[in-house]
């Protein structure tokens, strides 16, 4: 192996590990939250405020990191992604209440987000003739560092280790994936054929606005879901972190092998299935209890697997004079939709629990009753999916029939 090839594969582990590091901010976070309102006496309304500065901070990455992208390159956005990771992190530890947490959460939203805003855009750069699949083996270790994360988070919990630890445990992979930055040699592209004012008018093109719309519902669908899972499958008959460590594993395997797949019936085709699947698992979670819960994850795994990738990669394929700018604003808008939606989630949790409580149903039934009923209302964002992917898919194949200019 040619020493090109030997620092392309080095820079893409880095690129894998400070996606790692990003995935187990969202999983331990997940596992903490009802410890972290116990011993701050937060609301589940509270706690989704704080959930949502992590999912803030990353749009005001992206589109920050998207602008600047051709001048700074991705070097610089994986640095800054470094710093505010464990500034971020260290913050956490010694926060002292909502707004601490609030701050440090929203520090790590933005280091998610400068990941996402360096790395993407640099994989599409590199392996320009493989697009699609080489984001989707990057993406695999989004769910691979949630596996990491929601086991850690559920070992460290059942030995009495507490949140403070579990975030800890995040910084020793932020290290290394800092002392990479140092000693690795980034590719360098030529940025004059793509500028920045390019990219920014073809960002209005009907079909990338499109897209864009599609990666909100994709992200909540996915993200809403998972990073309430505790709440709303605590007192299901399953572990919640069991769950979550099984639907990201499925999601780590399936991202892997997703070349063939993506080959065989086309990006559209892929989420036109995904949206089938997320609706049909999510239905099911809502209506299962005891061992079935897994099953039920099981489905929703195969649907969630090749959303985020796959939405980036038609970003990518479909509108490529968007460059750099359009993958980091897909992804940012992506997470914004789940900030502006955590806190909305949160109130339905706490409606939900009210409404049950109230109600004719027996205590030990009221969180069972209430994560039932946030899943049905979460059951809406796959139904809006299978809508549009469908008319997605197929005008994709008459333009491609017909050999018209996609975008």
């Amino acid at each position: 192996m040619n020493t090109e090839a030997v620092q392309r594969n080095r820079i893409f582990i880095l690129c894998c590990l400070a996606l790692t590091v990003t995935s187990m901010t969202f999983a331990i976070r997940a596992g903490i939250l009802g410890e972290l309102g116990g011993q701050f006496g937060l609301s589940a309304t509270e706690l989704g405020w704080v959930n949502s500065m992590a999912f803030l901070g990353f749009p005001l990455a992206t589109i920050f990191g998207g602008i600047l992208y051709n001048a700074l390159g991705a070097r610089t956005l994986i640095i800054l992604a470094f710093v505010c990771h464990l500034l971020g992190l260290i913050l956490t530890i010694y926060s002292g209440g909502f707004w601490g947490l609030m701050l440090s959460t929203l520090l790590v939203g933005f280091a998610n987000g400068s990941v996402e805003a360096g790395c993407n855009p640099l994989i599409a750069e590199t392996y320009s003739e493989n697009k699609t699949t080489m984001l989707n083996r990057f993406h695999v270790w989004f769910p691979g560092g949630i596996v990491i994360g929601a086991l850690a988070s559920q070992y460290m919990t059942s030995i009495g280790l507490n949140w403070q630890w579990q975030v800890g445990l995040i910084i020793v992979p932020t290290l290394i994936y800092g002392v990479m930055i140092f000693t690795s040699t980034f590719p360098k592209f030529d940025f004059q054929q793509n500028s920045t004012a390019s990219n920014m008018k073809n960002l209005i093109s009907p079909l990338y606005l499109f897209l864009a719309l599609c990666m909100t519902f994709t992200a909540v669908t996915e993200l809403g879901t998972q990073q309430w899972i505790q709440s709303i499958l605590g007192a299901s008959g399953a572990s919640p972190m069991l769950v979550l460590a099984m639907i990201t594993g499925v999601m780590a395997v399936g991202r892997f092998f997703a070349g063939p797949l993506v080959h065989k019936f086309n990006p559209t085709g892929v989420l036109l299935m995904s949206a089938v699947f997320s609706a049909i698992g999510i239905f099911m979670m809502s209506q299962a209890s005891g061992n079935m819960v897994y099953v039920a994850g099981l489905m929703f795994a195969v649907g969630v697997t090749y959303f985020w990738p796959t939405m980036l990669g038609c970003v990518a394929e479909y509108t490529p004079k968007t460059g750099a700018l359009g993958l980091s604003l897909a992804g940012g808008l992506g997470m914004f939709s789940v900030s502006m939606w955590n806190p909305v989630i949160g109130g339905w949790i706490d409606s939900a629990k009210e409404v049950a409580a109230t109600s004719n149903v027996a205590p030990d039934q009221v969180d069972i009753v209430a994560g039932q009923a946030v899943l049905q209302n979460l059951f809406m964002f796959p139904c809006v999916l299978i809508i549009f992917f469908a008319g997605l898919y197929f005008y994709i194949r008459k333009q491609q029939a017909n050999q018209q200019p996609l975008a």
